[in-house]
């Protein structure tokens, strides 16, 4: 045997191995059947680069993908993947539950550490970020959701999932047991106190006092602190490209701990400048105008401030105060 026949069938070989190695396309009726077993055992499927070439980016497919690109490690600072992820956890399962059977869309998440390469695919240097991959066609400009426009809770993304896809999730959140305990745990506690100083009760008949415990419950009501005990969300978020700190959020869909604190300190100012300058007339002697003037300059300021706030969370809000 010659040379040139021991190179053909070297050649013929390597292409022979190749296809061996290469595995088939699977199709529609494969990847449907596999979809749903994962989407049996877990709501959200968590991709891999095969994963990430056999069902998100190879046809055929008659079905569309939402999956979410995030940063869940320790070691990368993004506090606001984890409360996005369980929002989106969340909205998964509301689908699982209520769209089983659909078989028109399912919800996968790319974690950075786990798949970088698909980062650099899809060209990104942040997280979280959400994309729709629909199912035919490539993704348009409005298939990535803008968590600084519409928010993070999982009532958000169902939107945005019903506008890309027509499909409108409802959704279920796990009950919290908790409230109904801790309050039920108060009112037995202030039951004991009355008990206890059953014989000296003048306080329940001091109009100040009652006065300042509706104002307190106002305060923590008005500043968003309910939303806070039921989203959890961080104190103070921190970006992941220019590695600044915000402590209000500029979403009108989601909001900070440091943000209601500071929203709850403008409403307290703004309340103590309308006392002072309500209590100036009453008073009888020579500060009624110092009261009068300096309640004004308390409202006009810190309500110049919390309106600033308010233009800060509604992008485009045409009027402002003293300050912008």
């Amino acid at each position: 045997m010659g040379p040139k026949y021991r190179l053909e069938l070297l050649v013929l070989a390597l292409i022979g191995a190749m296809a061996l190695a290469q595995k088939p396309s699977l199709s529609l009726e494969d990847k449907i059947s596999n979809l749903q077993d994962m989407l049996y055992k877990r709501p959200i499927i968590s991709m891999n680069m095969e994963r990430w070439k056999n069902y998100v980016r190879s046809a055929p497919r008659n079905y569309s993908m939402i999956v979410m690109f995030t940063a869940l490690s320790a070691g990368v600072n993004c506090p606001i993947c984890k409360p996005a992820y369980d929002e989106f956890y969340i909205l998964a399962n509301s689908y699982r539950y209520g769209h089983m059977t659909d078989k028109a869309v399912y919800f996968g998440v790319v974690e950075f550490d786990d798949s970088p390469q698909i980062f650099q695919s899809m060209n990104l240097n942040t997280a979280p970020v959400i994309f729709h991959f629909p199912a035919k066609g490539r993704e348009k400009k409005g298939d990535q959701m803008e968590f600084q426009r519409f928010g993070i809770d999982a009532d958000a993304m169902a939107k945005f999932v019903a506008e890309r896809t027509s499909i409108h999730v409802h959704v279920l959140r796990p009950p919290n047991y908790a409230a109904p305990v801790v309050i039920m745990l108060l009112v037995m506690l202030i039951m004991g106190l009355l008990y206890m100083r059953r014989n000296n009760l003048e306080f329940l008949y001091n109009r100040t006092f009652w006065g300042l415990a509706c104002l307190t419950i106002v305060f923590c009501f008005m500043s968003g602190q309910m939303w806070n005990h039921i989203r959890g969300p961080p104190f103070f978020m921190t970006h992941p490209q220019t590695r600044e700190t915000s402590f209000i959020h500029g979403s009108t869909q989601y909001q900070l701990v440091s943000e209601t604190y500071i929203v709850l300190g403008l409403y307290v100012v703004i309340t103590c400048g309308m006392v002072l300058v309500l209590d100036a007339p009453e008073r009888k002697d020579n500060y009624r105008k110092m009261y009068a003037y300096v309640g004004l300059g308390l409202v006009t300021v810190f309500f110049s401030l919390l309106l600033s706030v308010f233009r800060m969370k509604y992008q485009g809000y045409p009027y402002q105060l003293l300050f912008n």
